[in-house]
């Protein structure tokens, strides 16, 4: 181990960046990983879901307002400074902070808020928030600093969305001919960290905003990225005190991570995003179609989770393991109706007698000879579950799912490849199956949202199982129409029984917030003592941008 440290400490300096922060000692810089890549690839288009660098949003594209999910969805306001509902909620309008400019010092306007609205209403492609397709109605602004957003409908949630989407500014944007294309390499932003300080395949450092609004608030000078390709080079990076903010799987943490910097090296593991499998509804081949639309295999396959191994062994205990068919587990089980979670429990629980014979008797048998079953009208099933290279936990979870599903007699196979190109198959639809993770928000309705409605289709990898019902998109939409929580519950309660009948996502844990931190270099790091928020760093938590802004460098 010492050899292999020793070794990422060499590489570091190969790259020309000294240890821990003893590079730009004029600067305080802080050591991020931010995702898990094997080349850093220069793209900083903040609609880009596929080859975007992580460290867009927030960073260099501010929110608007940041609504904090551990704590009961509070506002942070950013570059709005208050949002309001019309009496009738047909309407909300957002008041901007003024004062603000870009990174290259024109101001920042109402007009830029409009403008990139529009943007995405042009370019269906860049919204990937689906604000066009049943949100919003038209966007307006009322002088220079205040936006109003006209609505389809009503929809009580729509602000956390609105928030959601990057404000790009339109003396920049409205000169790009393909905004879909737009690799965007010299970025103007609004956030604290727009200026690229280098760039290359294995590093890239981004520095302090010069106009930025917030500065004086801000004591962190550059984040730097070094590239890092697996959940193994993380942790010698980590181990060896190479990075400051991390969230990676780590074997046996305390052993491999706190022990070599025990007053430094700490880690806080809150629960976070559900994981489990999805098969594509709409795959290409027949027999994997008509398997995969069989709520018996569906069920089956569930059957066949060892979710308690996939936890204690891939997991090394982290997880919290997710027996509910919706999804909803113990992060969300004050919205679960208890008979629901009972009616459906015996296809969570893992068996496999049971699940052969569920399989056996809804007519799946080696109907050709070739030692695998095939489906009861006698087609060959033969599918992938696609996991990301260098996603450790995740790619032995699958290797756990592959090896009982082929006890079953099932031809199924784990493939690894990269980030992104994981990504493009689910978003795509080329793919037959494979693990996914869906974030967490206020309520249970962000993540079942995320999975389930139309609008994400062909947009976002959270949508991947292709799985469509009228009465649940009704349900979603129904949801931020009410005011009372137990009228929500009410609703929460028809959605769970829909997916707990048809299992379209087979839900096997919820990921904790992966977060560890090195406090030698800065101090304010959240933990359970100081929980200010989502600790980890990753793409699809706002909250990270708040966490920056609480850390101050040691003296």
């Amino acid at each position: 181990m010492r050899t292999m440290i020793t070794a990422t400490a060499v590489a570091f300096m190969a790259m020309g960046v000294s240890p821990g922060a003893l590079a730009d000692q004029d600067r305080h810089v802080l050591t991020v990983n931010i995702e898990i890549q094997s080349s850093w690839s220069r793209n900083f288009n903040p609609f880009n879901e596929t080859t975007r660098l992580r460290s867009t949003r927030e960073f260099i594209y501010e929110p608007l307002v940041i609504y904090n999910v551990f704590d009961q969805g509070q506002p942070h306001y950013r570059l709005a400074i208050s949002d309001d509902y019309a009496d009738d909620l047909m309407s909300i309008a957002f008041d901007l902070r003024e004062g603000v400019t870009w990174s290259d010092g024109e101001p920042f306007t109402a007009e830029d808020v409009v403008f990139t609205y529009e943007m995405i209403r042009d370019e269906p492609a860049l919204d990937l928030w689906g604000m066009w397709d049943d949100r919003l109605e038209s966007v307006e602004a009322e002088g220079d600093h205040r936006v109003i957003f006209h609505l389809q409908e009503v929809y009580t949630g729509v602000h956390e969305r609105i928030a959601e989407v990057p404000v790009v500014p339109m003396h920049i944007w409205s000169e790009v001919s393909d905004p879909v294309s737009y690799a965007n390499t010299d970025p103007v932003g609004s956030g604290p960290f727009t200026e690229i300080d280098r760039f290359s395949s294995q590093i890239y450092v981004q520095c302090r905003n010069p106009h930025y609004w917030d500065n004086d608030n801000l004591e962190v000078d550059c984040l730097r990225f070094p590239q890092l390709g697996s959940n193994d080079n993380v942790l010698l990076a980590g181990a060896d005190g190479e990075l400051d903010w991390f969230g990676s799987f780590i074997p046996d943490i305390d052993q491999t991570y706190v022990a070599h910097d025990p007053d430094h090296h700490h880690y806080w593991l809150p629960p976070g995003s559900l994981v489990g499998m999805v098969l594509n509804l709409n795959a290409s081949a027949d027999g994997n179609r008509e398997a995969f639309n069989d709520i018996n295999f569906r069920r089956a396959f569930s059957m066949a989770m060892d979710r308690q191994a996939m936890v204690n062994v891939a997991g090394y205990g982290y997880p919290t393991i997710n027996q509910d068919p919706s999804g909803l587990g113990e992060l969300y089980a004050l919205w679960a109706d208890a008979d629901i979670l009972a009616e459906f429990s015996e296809f969570m629980d893992y068996d496999l007698d049971a699940a052969g014979a569920l399989l056996a008797e809804a007519g799946y048998e080696d109907s050709n000879g070739d030692g695998y079953l095939n489906t009861p009208s006698g087609e060959s099933i033969r599918f992938e579950l696609i996991v990301p290279n260098g996603w450790t936990d995740w790619v032995n979870t699958v290797r756990i799912a592959v090896s009982d599903l082929q006890d079953l007699g099932l031809n199924v196979e784990a493939r690894t490849p990269e980030v992104a190109a994981w990504d493009e198959a689910y978003i795509s639809g080329e793919f037959t199956g494979g693990i996914n993770s869906w974030l967490p928000g206020v309520t249970p309705h962000r993540q079942i949202d995320g999975a389930y409605h139309p609008r994400f289709v062909d947009r976002r990898r959270d949508a991947a199982a292709r799985y469509h019902n009228d009465e649940l998109v009704g349900l979603l939409e129904q949801f931020y129409t009410v005011a009372e929580q137990s009228e929500q519950e009410t609703i929460m309660h028809e959605m769970q029984a829909i997916l707990s009948r048809d299992m379209p996502i087979i839900p096997v844990f919820n990921n904790p917030m992966w977060y560890q931190y090195n406090d030698s270099r800065f101090t304010g790091w959240w933990n359970a003592d100081n929980p200010g928020g989502r600790p980890q760093p990753h793409a699809g938590n706002p909250e990270r941008l708040l966490h920056v802004l609480d850390l101050s460098p040691r003296n």
